[in-house]
């Protein structure tokens, strides 16, 4: 997985494109990227799916701060970006949360 970011210099914000890849995204049929950018909904974020099986979408988020999130996959399988900065646990202490710094 992959974390693209591309810094804009006339707003404060960041274009970040999550990406999941054709070797996980094969298998699903949806996927959402679900994080503190979003309040955590479940739905708010799909993501594309292209022919190759890549799943992608881009946000602008505010500059100067850390997102956790995860991407779910099928409304049911949650997945972490290994590309991730950081990861931290959970609230709930039975996984970790991908982080991207921006």
């Amino acid at each position: 997985m992959s974390i693209k970011k591309q810094f804009l210099k006339s707003k404060p914000v960041c274009k970040v494109t999550f990406r999941i890849p054709e070797e996980i995204g094969n298998s699903a049929k949806t996927a959402h990227v679900v994080g503190e950018f979003n309040n955590w909904n479940f739905s708010s974020t799909p993501m594309k799916k292209l022919k190759t099986g890549v799943f992608t979408t881009t946000l602008d988020l505010g500059k100067g701060r850390e997102y956790q999130f995860r991407y779910l996959l099928d409304n049911k399988k949650w997945e972490n970006d290994m590309g991730a900065d950081k990861f931290v646990p959970t609230p709930f202490g039975d996984s970790e949360n991908s982080v991207v710094a921006v």
